[in-house]
């Protein structure tokens, strides 16, 4: 019986779709060629790392152990837009724990990651502790080509490697009475100095949520890897969520606690500006932020200079046909 394969809306047909080698030498990625929406125009973005001596510590950061054996699941296995330059996306993060401008990568590499273990507790049959190799040993460990939508309207292209985070929601069972999760990163006030600006009180430590049903869905990410190897600091060593149809600030970096609870929990940025960040925070063109459109986005994609082409925002950040029947 033949197979036939429909692609999805948002992905580009084979004969679109060029290899390019982009890291180690030795993996390589399909990067789809851009599309009508993204402007011709590339607009230099501010703090670019041009010194040599600052370009090879961050080269240091990024070139952790590779991860192995990994697969590339082929359902999320490309993007209509190139995979970001690996240089670029480690040195234009958010991690407000360490600061708040975008070369946050020295301060991070101040984040303790050695031992680590996630806690997942709560309304669970099986609670449990994992450290980085249980996660590895238990769970299938693949390689996803995921869209990056921050709410401050600039997009990457990440290939993260992790597991589904419906495989461990599967392993601790939640209880009847579990409706939501709440992801608890790590905070030590001895090596993070927060953002650097009066933001009020500071509900540290960073919280983020889901409803169950959002953790079950089948691109719900929790990352340990990006690149083929293991995850640098700046990017949320060494455990982090990836929510690709949300905006980047709900996926919490160095996770030491997932609970399930029965009730919807305070996060982070909801509880600071409420009026500006959502608890559900789907990415949605048609809904500007109370400051900005977000009906475009700053595209980062190739180096060696940090800069962005302008795209076209998608609905769900072109995975609704994986989550919008979560939203009736």
């Amino acid at each position: 019986m033949a197979f036939l394969h429909v692609p999805s809306g948002w992905q580009l047909p084979e004969r679109a779709v060029t290899s390019e080698t982009v890291y180690f030498n030795r993996r390589r990625f399909l990067k789809g060629v851009v599309g009508a929406s993204i402007g011709a125009t590339t607009v230099s973005l501010v703090g670019c790392q041009k010194n040599s001596k600052a370009q090879s510590a961050l080269q240091m950061t990024l070139d952790l152990p590779e991860i192995e054996p990994l697969s590339t699941n082929p359902a999320f296995a490309q993007v209509d837009r190139p995979v970001t330059d690996r240089l670029l996306a480690g040195q234009y993060n958010n991690f407000y724990e360490f600061g708040g401008n975008k070369s946050i990568w020295p301060q991070a590499q101040n984040l303790p990651t050695d031992p680590w273990a996630v806690e997942v507790t709560g309304l669970v049959r099986k609670p449990r502790t994992f450290d980085l190799d249980d996660l590895k040993r238990e769970f299938p460990v693949e390689e996803r080509i995921y869209r990056f939508r921050c709410v401050e309207a600039w997009s990457m292209v990440l290939p993260w490697v992790g597991i589904p985070m419906r495989a461990l929601v599967a392993a601790v069972e939640p209880t009847a009475n579990a409706k939501y999760v709440r992801f608890t990163s790590l905070y030590d006030p001895e090596t993070m100095p927060g953002p650097g600006f009066h933001l009020g009180s500071l509900p540290w430590p960073y919280t983020e949520g889901l409803t169950l049903d959002e953790m079950n869905s089948e691109v719900a990410f929790l990352a340990i890897g990006i690149y083929g190897r293991e995850l640098p600091k700046q990017h949320g060593a060494p455990v982090r969520a990836v929510l690709p149809w949300k905006y980047g600030f709900k996926g919490g970096k160095s996770i030491v606690k997932i609970e399930f609870l029965a009730e919807q929990p305070a996060t982070y940025w909801n509880t600071l500006a409420p009026n500006e960040y959502g608890f559900i925070a789907n990415v949605n063109p048609t809904k500007p932020h109370p400051r900005w459109s977000q009906a475009t986005e700053k595209f980062i994609s190739t180096g060696p200079d940090l800069s962005w082409d302008i795209v076209e925002t998608l609905p769900f950040n072109g995975y609704g046909e994986y989550v919008a029947h979560l939203y009736p």
